[in-house]
Parts: structure tokens; C-alpha cells; sequence
């Protein structure tokens, strides 16, 4: 008897509910628009999220273990700070002075980045690149591969010569298919030789496809005019003295610039482990808002 009432209740309540929607088709129609959107949306977002996170932490994760990044100015706290990242802090001097193995007994190696953009050009054909400024060093460390070619080596970078590694997207635009190696092409209205041309990686956080990389020394004096750099680079022989020459680097620096006491650094360092614990953070808050955002959609919709 139970059995047979409780179908009875379940009846009605589906005629109810079936009515409901007869009679009220816009509003019903919209009502489940909006909790198919607003349920699409939170599994868009946290796929994103999740894609986004992923993405950044495989770039971070070829910087290497036993790789610390020295950037010049304080380090940024919000949006407030920014213009520090812009401080033309870290010198030659700077670059000597790390290399010194007493001042650094554990680091492996130790080089200068330039970063910038600008335009390459061949004949009527021009794209916009980003410059990197560097030695066979980078080549390594950001795990570049070439299609075709060499890479920067010291020769280039002892001699200021006008070299020039190319991407392979910049390859296409103003070559296409044919051949790039020898050839000359402007970076910034310079003339520079083609020695390589890098595979083909994709997006990424650094996109290499659309990058011209030159000697530092080369970069530095022709083709920015500046006398600081933009990254250092510090290899350690063994992770386990990441820490260790952190802590050197810092003590290093801070008298080279004569920084005593409480005063803050103009400088500060990055490692693969601090920049995963900080991009972790961000992109889960972010991913959450996001998330937040969309469930409220979806509440909405319901009502």
C-alpha cells in the first residue's frame, strides 16, 4: 500500500512538474540554458585553470632544479612595484664578480641575458621578434634545439660578432622555404648573418619560434645601447647547494652595490622550487574566482 501511494506522489509530482514547463516555456527554456552554461562554465574554467597551471609549470620546470635566475630591482609585490622590474641594477661588473669562485665556490657556470624586441627585417618582409642577448649557455638551460645550423658559441660572444640564431616561425615569414643559413637579415635595422635556425616548439611562456637570439655583447652595445642586463644566470654543480649559493649570491651583490644592513636589495633571485610554490598559489586563487564566478551563474540560472 505504501509502495503504491509513494508511485502516486511521484506521478503527480512529475504531471506538476511537466505542467510547469508546458505552461511557462521561455521562462523553463532559460532556466535550463543557464544551468547548462553556468555547469559548462565551471568545468571550462577549472580545465583552463588546471591547463594554464600545467603550462606554466613545465616552463618553470626547464629552468632546472640546479638553476637560480638573478633579476634586477626589487622583487614585485603588486601591481605598485612593477617599474622595479625596469631597474638596470645588474652590471658587467656584477656578472665578473659571481663568476669569481671564491665568492661562488659551488656555481657550475654564470651568464648575462638580454631581453627585448623588435623588428626583423629581409627586403620588403618584416616580424616582430623578441631579441634574446646571450651565450651557448641559454641554449641549454631553456633546452633549444636547431633545425638547422649552429648556435651562438664564445667565438660570437668574445667578438661581438653580428650572428643571429632565428625561430622557426621567423624563418618562415621572411624566408619561407627557402634557404636561411648565410643569408642576412636587420634586427632592428642592423645587419646580422643567419649561423641557425631553432625547432619548432610552440607557445609557451618564452616562444623561441618568434625569437632572434644574438651575442650578449653584441646585443648589449649595438643593438639596445644599454650597459646592464636584464637576467644572470647561475648553474650550481648540485641542487642540494641551491640554497648555500643563494645566500652567497646575495652576500656578493649586496656589497658590490653597497647595500648595508636593512636597506633593501636592488636585486633579488628566483629558483625553480620559490617560483612553483609562488605560480601555484596565484593560479589556484585564480582558478577558484574564476570558479566562484561561474557557480554563481549557475545559481542564478536556477532561479
Amino acid at each position: 500500500m505504501a509502495i503504491l501511494k509513494n508511485k502516486m506522489v511521484f506521478s503527480h509530482l512529475v504531471k506538476t512538474a511537466a505542467h510547469g514547463v508546458a505552461r511557462n516555456k521561455s521562462r523553463s527554456f532559460l532556466t535550463i540554458l543557464g544551468i547548462v552554461i553556468g555547469i559548462t562554465s565551471i568545468m571550462m574554467v577549472m580545465s583552463l585553470g588546471e591547463g594554464a597551471q600545467n603550462l606554466i609549470l613545465g616552463q618553470i620546470q626547464s629552468l632546472g632544479s640546479k638553476t637560480i635566475a638573478i633579476l634586477p630591482g626589487r622583487e614585485p609585490t603588486g601591481p605598485a612595484s612593477a617599474a622595479q622590474m625596469m631597474s638596470d641594477s645588474l652590471k658587467l661588473k656584477d656578472v665578473n664578480l659571481l663568476k669569481n669562485k671564491s665568492n661562488l665556490p659551488f656555481a657550475k657556470a654564470v651568464e648575462p641575458i638580454i631581453v627585448g624586441g623588435g623588428t626583423a627585417s629581409l627586403g620588403n618582409e618584416t616580424y616582430q621578434v623578441g631579441i634574446f642577448g646571450s651565450s651557448q649557455f641559454i641554449q641549454g638551460i631553456w633546452d633549444m634545439t636547431l633545425d638547422e645550423g649552429r648556435f651562438i658559441d664564445d667565438y660570437d660572444v668574445s667578438n661581438n660578432l653580428f650572428s643571429v640564431v632565428i625561430g622557426s616561425r621567423v624563418k618562415e615569414e621572411l624566408f619561407g622555404n627557402e634557404n636561411a643559413i648565410g643569408q642576412k637579415i636587420k634586427l632592428k635595422g642592423i645587419s646580422f648573418k643567419v649561423i641557425g635556425v631553432l625547432s619548432k616548439e610552440g607557445q609557451g611562456i618564452i616562444n623561441f619560434d618568434e625569437a632572434a637570439v644574438v651575442p650578449w655583447t653584441t646585443a648589449q652595445q649595438y643593438v639596445f645601447g644599454i650597459k646592464h642586463f636584464h637576467r644572470v644566470i647561475v648553474e650550481v654543480n648540485d641542487e642540494s647547494h641551491i640554497n648555500a649559493t643563494v645566500k652567497d649570491i646575495e652576500e656578493t651583490l649586496r656589497n658590490s652595490h653597497n647595500i648595508s644592513g636593512d636597506d633593501k636589495d636592488d636585486f633579488y633571485t628566483v629558483t625553480q622550487e620559490g617560483a612553483k610554490e609562488q605560480v601555484e598559489t596565484i593560479l589556484n586563487i585564480f582558478t577558484l574566482f574564476l570558479a566562484a564566478i561561474a557557480a554563481i551563474s549557475l545559481v542564478v540560472g536556477g532561479v
